[in-house]
């Protein structure tokens, strides 16, 4: 059991949390198909419990970090929707001023530290950046996520060994959809059980119903504790499953249409709404009003980002180098 309690505003907290994530994500893919969003663009729509359930146990001054499917991260460590549109359509007002686009989110300020794209490459990170914290002497922890492709990454293993070593505050999450880019766990790896590649290396680890915020609070709040009594890294597998595919251009020939119905009726959204209806929590009203807030939410950020400006062309130079007149750079 959490020793964080689960109250009716965490759970109208969860339920307002997800809408916002799934109702910016599906602006985000029709925008795409108008071509206002360029590149690759990779959708986190049914995988919403995983960051709510983890939001309801973070402090703001734990850090995440992630891979290339991050704008439900930056939106959950509280990035604006503004910064986050305007950063798909690469303009100079976007979080990573439109040079990171969809794939490369990042925000000091809210500890959210990417977006990467290189699969696997974002968990050594998420190590070191615990390493700093235990270096600093704080009691804060970094959430570390990866895909389920990105645990047969070398990587891992390395930075699982390191993490276990030296007790670094640390959580390593792994959001199994089943498919990594599109083929299934099943025939990519000899352990489909993808929490115990914790165990040899001495790290606790388990599964988690990634479909269910309570079953994820608890699981992080756990190993949240843990690391913030110094007694190192945690692994949880949250088994969870996307609606869409991969990325925008993913034709999803790899599953049934009966598997995704199937997972669709274990809607995170719709069960933490049913649980708020069940418990008296809120009325038809107020999930009006918040339907039509995160509405205009979203709304706001595709008029900021058509708003905005483009970038100027010198800012190719800023922000490669801490050292602005590095000897490299020429105009």
């Amino acid at each position: 059991m959490s020793s964080i309690e689960i109250t009716k505003d965490t759970y109208l907290m969860w339920y307002e949390s997800m809408l916002l994530m799934r109702k910016f994500e599906e602006k985000t893919g029709q925008l795409y198909g108008q071509q206002k969003i360029r590149g690759f663009c990779h959708l986190y729509i049914g995988q919403e419990a995983v960051l709510a359930g983890a939001m309801s146990v973070m402090r703001h001054e734990d850090s995440m970090i992630t891979a290339y499917r991050d704008h439900a991260h930056a939106l959950a460590k509280g990035t604006h929707p503004n910064a986050i549109m305007a950063e798909m359509y690469g303009k100079a007002t976007g979080c990573s001023k439109g040079k990171g686009g969809s794939m490369h989110m990042f925000d000091k300020e809210n500890h959210f530290y990417g977006g990467h794209g290189i699969v696997g490459g974002q968990i050594p990170m998420g190590a070191g950046v615990a390493f700093a914290e235990k270096y600093k002497g704080t009691d804060n922890v970094n959430i570390a996520y990866m895909g389920d492709g990105a645990v047969r990454q070398g990587a891992l293993t390395e930075a699982f060994n390191m993490a276990a070593l030296w007790k670094l505050p640390v959580i390593f999450v792994c959001e199994n959809n089943g498919y990594a880019m599109g083929t299934s766990v099943e025939r990519t790896t000899i352990q489909t059980d993808i929490y115990k590649l914790g165990l040899p290396y001495g790290i606790p680890s388990s599964p988690v119903d990634g479909m269910d915020p309570v079953a994820v609070h608890n699981a992080m709040d756990e190993a949240i504790s843990r690391a913030r009594r110094g007694e190192g890294p945690t692994f949880l597998e949250m088994r969870t499953y996307r609606f869409k595919g991969h990325s925008m251009s993913d034709p999803q020939k790899y599953r049934t249409k009966e598997e995704l119905e199937s997972y669709k009726a274990k809607d995170p959204i719709e069960v933490v709404k049913l649980a708020i209806q069940k418990e008296g929590y809120a009325n038809d009203q107020w999930f009006e009003e918040i339907e039509a807030k995160i509405k205009a939410q979203v709304d706001e950020s595709v008029k900021f980002a058509e708003e905005s400006p483009w970038p100027e062309a010198s800012e190719l130079y800023t922000d490669v180098y801490v050292q602005q007149d590095y000897p490299y750079i020429r105009d």
